[in-house]
């Protein structure tokens, strides 16, 4: 057994990591190293965006804007994988099953991986009716499409460099599930400005940036898997079928939510488009800066999962509502921290990016109100966190698909008649408040129905 997978399970009888000292110690700590890593998945589109900015062409940005959408959507079916390959290992693991969790590791890889490459392949072949869809047209959807046939090509990577650092996290490995993503943004950082000014290529030379910063993610977070953590298991067909199952009821719903938010933002983007683009290039970049200004937040789901899993595999349904609350408690202190950051920043954040008018106004209204709505978001993310480690994934696929249907659609159309642009990221936000606190009082309902169920002898 290697030292790190000894970390996480402890020896014979002792209690697996999260199952024992403090809860609110443990969500911290695990969002903001996995917050970290996450951010800087999001700092890919970030950079790119920031630096075709800088070419102060309206076509490149918008395109960049448009291809958001497409490329938010393959990564949130990455994360989807991630969240149920990362959930069936940290059950395995608050069991102290060492073996069955490498085997689930290992099989988790090899189907988030072949997954990813079917679905990427389907996007590809679609892109130009996809593209058509959001909105685009003319010169800028041609540009849209040229971008994504290129960028498309990484998708893959990130999705197993995404898979692996949710298995990181599984085994309490929070610093080398940070330093996945941390590592492909510094190859971005380097790659975008020598391929975009230096070789003179543009936009094409962004898309490669993002592919070679993919292959260093997926990289690293196999690499440490491999070398801390006992390696990988020989995959045969019965071992896969099985670990198949056990993912399978997780893995559906967990797609499905996560694929909810993109789909609720192309709608945004759709709606946005009428407005030109100088709008779509200010909803763009608004898109990028939240998970990178809010990427503990978003970390959350990825970071309480583990948490609530090992508890609720070791019958501590006292410490699985705790992880609950303190989670919703860290959400108000970093919402609110970040707001207050944002707002005395959104000058310098609207020169940094060359906005002027219309895509101005957006910056400035995300840098304040639409910051601080976000809390709710936040307790959709750690809800959905909680249904998925305690058997009930269809729940929050379902709260998903709500806020991002009923929760987005009828709210932008309404904000937008009286605001325009505006209105539509403000509708879109509007009714994240709504589903925000419906999910958390759902989830404490789960949470007191899995306690009876089990018999958990620390229940209030």
């Amino acid at each position: 057994m290697s030292g790190g997978v000894g970390a996480a399970v402890g020896t014979a009888g002792a209690a697996p990591r999260f199952v024992t000292g403090n809860l609110m110690r443990h969500v911290v700590v695990m969002s903001l190293t996995s917050s970290v890593g996450l951010m800087a998945i999001f700092s890919v589109d970030l950079i790119n965006i920031l630096y075709i900015s800088w070419l102060q062409d309206p076509v490149a940005t918008a395109a960049v804007g448009y291809a958001g959408a497409v490329l938010f959507f393959t990564t949130s079916f990455g994360i989807g994988i991630s969240i149920a390959v990362s959930a069936v290992v940290a059950r395995a693991l608050g069991q102290r099953d060492v073996m069955l969790a490498r085997r689930r590791a290992t099989n988790g890889l090899m189907l988030g991986l072949g997954l990813g490459i079917g679905f990427t392949a389907v996007v590809w072949v679609l892109l130009g009716p996809i593209v058509g869809l959001l909105g685009a047209t003319g010169p800028t959807a041609e540009a849209t499409v040229h971008y994504l046939s290129l960028s498309m090509l990484g998708q893959p990577f990130l999705m197993l460099g995404i898979t692996g650092a949710g298995v990181l996290r599984s085994h309490g490995d929070a610093r080398r599930a940070m330093m996945v993503t941390v590592w492909g943004a510094v190859v971005l950082a380097i790659a975008d400005p020598i391929l975009i000014f230096g070789f003179g290529w543009g936009l094409p030379g962004a898309a490669w940036a993002a592919n070679l910063s993919r292959l260093v993610i997926a990289g690293m977070a196999i690499w440490p898997l491999w070398r801390r953590h006992g390696g990988f298991t020989r995959v045969t067909a019965a071992g896969l079928a099985e670990d198949i199952r056990a993912m399978a009821g997780i893995a559906g719903s967990a797609v499905l939510t996560q694929v909810a938010t993109p789909v609720g933002q192309a709608f945004v983007t759709r709606m946005i488009a009428p407005y030109g683009e100088a709008a779509v290039a200010g909803m763009a970049i608004t898109g990028r800066l939240t998970p990178v200004a809010l990427g503990v937040i978003f970390a959350l789901a990825g970071a309480v999962g583990p948490i609530v899993g090992q508890n609720a595999g070791a019958g501590r349904m006292d410490r699985v509502r705790r992880t609950v609350w303190d989670s919703v408690i860290f959400t108000a202190v970093v919402i609110s921290l970040v707001t207050l950051v944002l707002f005395g920043l959104r000058g310098p954040t609207a020169d940094l990016f060359h906005a002027e008018g219309v895509t101005r106004d957006l910056v400035f209204l995300f840098c304040g109100p639409l910051a601080l709505l976000f809390f709710f978001n936040g307790l959709l993310f750690i809800s959905n966190a909680a249904c998925n480690n305690l058997g009930r994934p269809f729940l929050s696929t379902l709260l998903n698909w709500g806020r991002h249907t009923l929760g987005t659609i009828p709210f932008a159309l309404w904000f937008a008649g009286v605001w325009g642009a505006e209105g539509v990221l403000i509708g879109q936000a509007a009714g994240g408040v709504i589903f925000g606190i419906v999910s958390l009082l759902l989830v404490f309902r789960v949470i007191d129905q899995h306690g009876n169920t089990t018999g958990d002898p620390h229940r209030a």
